[in-house]
């Protein structure tokens, strides 16, 4: 018997009877529903909802790296949601058929004093809002320095989240099917400061390098959570992560589709 978890946004009406049509037909299925504290016992996720309600599942999901996940579209945009919810049982019926072709995604992991916490998209490490005072954050690699931000910060993601806050601060789409890491400043006030990507063996150091006098904020924003606010004197590392995040690939879809339906990618705009 197969066992599945379902989460959902339950502030989504389209979420909502999403949820109750794909829950009717795997109990009819016989698929054994288990409850999110369970998810190391599942074969197999459903999420439901928007990019959003995928983010915040992962970091349950993470747990059981052998998952395999049906991310529904019930938002918006629905980037990472590629399954539309017209499609969702279909896709569920894919899964029990065993013929399903799987995405995997990088992850990242960073650690802050020790504590340790993984992202789908990416890691922001900034002053925390416009309102605020620039900030300096330096990165530093195994290899030696790769250079300090002196802006409203750095966002340090996954090829995934290459095609999220990365994409609107000015960096570069990775294909996902790339093991990569981009770098890219946030509003930097050197003009030559630009986006780069680098190979997944760095590992990167990260540090506040504002005058302790200034009394500027840093923190550090985990896939579009407020994690920790973060000094001088903290010691942060962020890696690629040796787990991915297992997507099935809905039939007749690709990368390079998604990027058109979703961000009007190659379309002529005038």
């Amino acid at each position: 018997m197969k066992k599945c978890v379902i989460f959902y946004n339950e502030e989504k009406s389209s979420a909502v009877i999403c949820f109750n049509k794909v829950k009717k037909f795997l109990t009819e299925e016989n698929v054994e529903i288990l409850s999110e504290n369970c998810i190391e016992k599942a074969d197999f996720a459903v999420v439901i909802g928007g990019d959003g309600t995928l983010l915040r599942a992962a970091q349950k999901i993470i747990k059981n790296e052998n998952i395999i996940i049906i991310a529904v579209n019930a938002g918006s945009l629905g980037f990472l949601t590629e399954v539309k919810a017209d499609e969702a049982v279909d896709a569920c019926k894919l899964y029990l058929s065993g013929k399903y072709n799987i995405d995997n995604r990088g992850l990242l992991d960073i650690w802050v004093n020790g504590e340790k916490r993984s992202v789908l998209n990416e890691a922001v490490f900034s002053n925390g809002g416009m309102a605020r005072r620039p900030v300096k954050i330096g990165l530093y690699s195994d290899k030696g320095k790769i250079n300090s931000y002196r802006g409203d910060g750095v966002i340090i993601s996954t090829p995934t989240g290459s095609t999220a806050y990365s994409l609107s601060a000015g960096g570069p789409i990775i294909s996902h099917y790339l093991d990569a890491v981009l770098i890219t400043p946030i509003a930097p006030h050197n003009l030559t400061t630009r986006p780069i990507v680098i190979d997944i063996k760095r590992e990167i150091y990260v540090k506040v390098e504002d005058d302790p006098e200034s009394k500027r904020e840093s923190y550090i924003i985990a896939d579009g959570d407020s994690w920790k606010k973060i000094t001088r004197d903290d010691d942060i590392k962020v890696k690629y992560s040796d787990k991915k995040l297992k997507l099935l690939c809905p039939e007749n879809r690709n990368y390079y589709s998604v990027l058109k339906e979703k961000l009007k990618w190659g379309d002529n705009l005038c």
